[in-house]
């Protein structure tokens, strides 16, 4: 078994909170992680008919066939379990009663801030991170294997080959999930969405534009990004809003929360066809990116990052917030230093006035320049204040 981070922060969570939520993407391991930390308690899956009946017709009674409590898997298939959850809790005094797990965060979310507000430690589980892999020994040797591979756990612990895997997920997701997020009468004008979206990962997010090549409203394309967001598929990373020459572009970039997923969507099957895609830049970007926001998620912490832009085209893909002391990272693909690649970085300081910077590349040589480190065991991520 891979070991998970969000493990400690998990038993933290259900040794101060009477109850804890866990949500993350389907497959990214949230059974297999509550089974395991919470091994003494039943596990209830409400995806089960039978369960999922007798919680929606005697909630009451459910509840008190677990006087000790329980693991409630998929509970955001019964949301008017929540207001019965909260007269428990309420009785009881123990810690960690019950521990709740959710596929998606929009719906869970909203059912816990209207009835167990202050009663939940919240907690998100993305797929593995590099970290996690590595210590398991299950780390591809390449970044460009790794890209194709992604991290969610069927692909490693069931050796699914991501060509397989992919395709269904990306099919049940469409099919199930979604329907049941938001009934979408169209699921083909979804699906070219979700696909048009993947050739824009680390772009900005431009909603008109999307609107024009998919034939439907701005308000709609808003209405599914809410939907792909709350349901761990893609990240939205937002620009910084300290303007220091208040020309700074708004838009949020998007970024999808695991690369075989977009290598999947784009058509991209092996590994020469990544080597010579158009797109092999963004989609490591997207790589790296997401391993910062698993280091932030799988603490339990706020995620601290943001991007920055402004209008004549200067960008740096990367700023850490660290309690208003910003560290800004420039992220290439390339595995060999260019002084290019310090440009963004070089503007952005002056314009600033802060010092710290990082080059972070594909290459092996770690170097100490006067305009920023060079990072070149990227995989560690070690090098950073976060």
């Amino acid at each position: 078994m891979v070991q998970r981070i969000a493990k400690a922060k998990l038993k933290d969570l259900a040794s101060k909170f009477k109850c804890v939520a866990l949500t993350g993407a389907r497959q990214a391991g949230k059974t297999t992680l509550v089974k395991e930390v919470f091994s003494s308690k039943p596990y209830v899956s409400l995806e089960n008919p039978d369960i999922r009946r007798f919680a929606l017709e005697d909630p009451r009674g459910f509840l008190q066939t677990y006087p000790e409590g329980a693991v409630l898997d998929e509970v955001q298939r019964v949301p008017e379990l929540f207001s019965y959850i909260q007269e428990v809790l309420d009785n009881s005094s123990k810690k960690g009663l019950f521990i709740l797990t959710g596929s998606n965060n929009f719906l869970l979310q909203q059912n816990i801030s209207q009835t167990l507000a202050g009663r939940v430690g919240y907690l998100n589980l993305l797929p593995f991170s590099i970290a996690e892999l590595n210590k398991a020994k299950l780390l591809p040797a390449s970044d460009d294997e790794l890209m194709i591979k992604g991290f969610y756990p069927p692909i490693y612990d069931q050796e699914i080959p991501p060509s397989d895997w992919c395709p269904n997920y990306i099919r049940t997701y469409i099919e199930r999930d979604v329907r049941q997020i938001k009934n979408i009468s169209d699921l083909i004008v979804f699906e070219r969405f979700v696909k048009l979206l993947a050739g824009r990962t680390g772009q900005e997010l431009n909603n008109s534009a999307l609107s024009v090549e998919t034939g439907v409203d701005v308000k709609t394309i808003q209405s599914w990004i809410g939907i792909l967001e709350s349901s761990f598929i893609i990240y939205l990373l937002k620009p910084h809003h300290q303007n220091f020459n208040k020309t700074i572009v708004k838009r949020p970039k998007v970024y999808f929360y695991d690369t075989a997923i977009v290598c999947s969507l784009l058509g991209i099957q092996n590994l020469l066809q990544l080597e010579t895609h158009p797109l092999r830049g963004a989609i490591f970007e997207t790589m790296v990116v997401m391993e910062f926001v698993k280091l932030r998620t799988n603490k339990g912490l706020p995620v601290n990052l943001y991007f920055w832009r402004d209008k004549t085209g200067h960008e740096i893909d990367l700023i850490i917030d660290e309690a208003g002391e910003l560290f800004p990272i420039e992220i290439k693909s390339g595995k060999t230093i260019n002084t290019e690649f310090f440009r963004n970085l070089d503007y952005w300081k002056k314009l600033s006035g802060f010092e710290n910077s990082f080059l972070l590349y594909a290459g092996i040589q770690k170097q100490h320049r006067s305009n920023g480190t060079v990072v070149s065991n990227w995989r560690s991520l070690m090098d950073f204040p976060i």
